[in-house]
């Protein structure tokens, strides 16, 4: 036996077969091949029921790859038998338990590269093992079914769901997230009620009953298809939303008609343009000089203090834990703000009325989708180290192995 058979015996790793012939390529990198053959004095065995037989019926070579030695890339050409099965009744291949049937690597390689592929692109994982991007993807995209698909959901009561983008042109994707585990359930293309009606026939209708509370934002598609599959579900509208759209529909339509109203008063006109992220801030966020230029802007212009005012007093509403509290300061800012006359507010205001039910359904459950808001910015960096993502359904995925949630 010459020395380097015997240090590939002490390797070992490849249970049931023997070295027979090594040899090595100079190159760039350098490549191994070692020749495995079944050793005669272990029982062959069926892959398929493990039964013992001694019967070959016929055999094959199959090159696969193995974990790189040092510096040199190993490959090993295997001699397969497909045995004559006496509990299965035909032929069948040999039970190899260091590599899985159909596959080009074996398992302990596939274990490093699932390994590398949690924090690295696939690309780069294909380069450092000399593999096809395919392969690499193939086996990472099978281990992520396998780990994913037996998911209980059986304590399922609280749920967030929120949008996010896909890619450019108003391509989106809907996720769901158990809270307050951070779980992601489950991840869907679209943002639609038909697009959301998967969740709930995968939820199931003993699911359906158990969920007592859904956050969004004001998604009518998402609240109709919660109230059609849980009716007994409440509804929570999440501040973070309510907030920004108000920012968007009053603060900033306001600021631009009191800029074009001021359009023969250029000093003046050209504070009010330029005063967009003073008014959307929170005022204490504000440092000492911004905070003094905020001042002068609302004592100098009466409908901009007027909804910068109002945006606050519509915050408070997600502050109480009284569901006739909240009522009544709702019903006090609803009258403020038709009383003001500024269209924009006025519009907001009889809009945001119909949505009254979940934002006083926070007193009773106190949930927020900034858990998904900082899901959504995590799955942008995932995007952008995998280049994206040619493959949907393995995006997503990804997305929900990278969120398997806290322990209970």
């Amino acid at each position: 036996m010459d020395k380097t058979t015997e240090l590939l015996r002490a390797l070992g790793g490849w249970d049931g077969f023997q070295v027979v012939a090594t040899e090595r390529r100079e190159g760039d990198p350098p490549e191994v091949w070692i020749t495995l053959e079944p050793r005669r004095d272990r029982p062959l065995r069926c892959a398929h029921c493990g039964a013992e037989t001694e019967q070959v019926h016929e055999q094959t070579w199959r090159e696969v790859r193995d974990l790189p030695l040092f510096e040199a890339r190993t490959y090993l050409k295997v001699l397969v038998y497909r045995v004559w099965c006496p509990r299965c009744g035909g032929p069948k291949r040999m039970r190899i338990d260091w590599l899985d049937e159909h596959q080009r690597v074996t398992r302990r390689l596939a274990g490093s590269i699932l390994m590398l592929c949690t924090h690295l692109p696939i690309r780069h994982v294909a380069g450092f093992y000399g593999l096809h991007w395919h392969t690499v993807k193939r086996l990472d995209k099978r281990a992520l079914q396998a780990r994913l698909a037996p998911q209980d959901w059986s304590g399922v009561r609280m749920i967030g769901v929120d949008e996010f983008a896909l890619r450019r042109g108003h391509r989106y994707a809907t996720l769901v997230v158990e809270l307050p585990s951070q779980r992601v359930l489950w991840v869907g293309p679209g943002r639609g009620r038909a697009d959301f009606r998967p969740f709930f026939e995968q939820l199931g209708p003993e699911g359906c009953r158990r969920l007592q509370a859904v956050v969004m934002d004001m998604n009518s598609a998402y609240d109709l298809e919660v109230k059609a599959h849980c009716p007994q579900a409440e509804v929570v509208y999440d501040l973070f939303h309510v907030v920004a759209k108000y920012a968007r529909e009053v603060i900033d339509r306001v600021r631009v008609d009191e800029a074009n109203r001021l359009r023969d008063d250029r000093p003046a006109r050209r504070v009010v343009k330029t005063a967009r992220w003073l008014l959307l801030r929170n005022r204490e966020a504000l440092e000492g000089a911004q905070r003094v230029r905020l001042q002068e802007l609302l004592e100098a212009n009466q409908a901009l203090l007027t909804v910068y005012l109002l945006k606050d007093d519509l915050k408070r509403l997600w502050r109480y834990r009284h569901r006739g509290h909240a009522r009544r300061s709702w019903e006090a800012w609803y009258a403020r703000a038709l009383e003001s006359g500024i269209a924009p507010l006025v519009h907001f205001a009889q809009r945001l009325k119909s949505y009254l039910g979940g934002i006083l359904a926070h007193c009773r459950w106190p949930l927020h989708t900034s858990v998904l808001e900082g899901i959504n910015n995590r799955i942008k960096v995932i995007k952008r180290t995998a280049y994206g993502f040619r493959d949907q359904e393995y995006f997503f995925l990804k997305i929900q192995a990278a969120f398997p949630g806290n322990a209970r």
